[in-house]
C-alpha cells in the first residue's frame, strides 16, 4: 500500500521560505507522477507542481512559477517543494499525491494522497 506522508510545514512571514518533503512508500514510482496540491478554507483544492518520477520532467501554476521548485530524491524516495517568495495567498493545506502513470493537474486523476501539512503566511 502506498503512504505519502508530508512534512515541513509551519509559520512563515511574507517573503520567507519553506521546504516541504513527502516520504514515499509501499510502492515502485518509477511510473509515477508526483504532485503537491494545497486547500485553503472555503476553496477548491488546487495544483500546485508535478513531477515525473522518472526524467524529472516539471509543470507548475502559474501562480507559484518561479517561487516555488519541485525535485525528487530517488535514493530517498522524497519529492520536497521549496517554497521561496511567501505571500499570504500561499496559506493553505498542502498535499503530496501519486498517481500511478504519468502527470496530470487534475486531482482527480492522482491514486494517493497523504495527510497534509499546514502553511501559514502572515502579512
Amino acid at each position: 500500500q502506498v503512504q505519502l506522508v508530508e512534512s515541513g510545514g509551519g509559520l512563515v512571514q511574507a517573503g520567507g521560505s519553506l521546504r516541504l518533503s513527502c516520504a514515499a512508500s509501499g510502492g515502485t514510482f518509477s511510473t509515477y507522477g508526483m504532485g503537491w496540491f494545497r486547500q485553503a478554507p472555503g476553496k477548491e483544492r488546487e495544483f500546485v507542481a508535478v513531477i515525473l518520477w522518472s526524467g524529472g520532467s516539471t509543470y507548475y501554476a502559474d501562480s507559484v512559477k518561479g517561487r516555488f521548485t519541485i525535485s525528487r530524491d530517488n535514493a530517498k524516495n522524497t519529492v520536497d517543494l521549496q517554497m521561496n517568495s511567501l505571500k499570504p495567498e500561499d496559506t493553505a493545506v498542502y498535499y503530496c499525491a501519486a498517481r500511478r502513470q504519468g502527470w496530470s493537474s487534475r486531482p482527480y486523476e492522482f491514486n494517493y494522497w497523504g495527510q497534509g501539512t499546514q502553511v501559514t503566511v502572515s502579512s
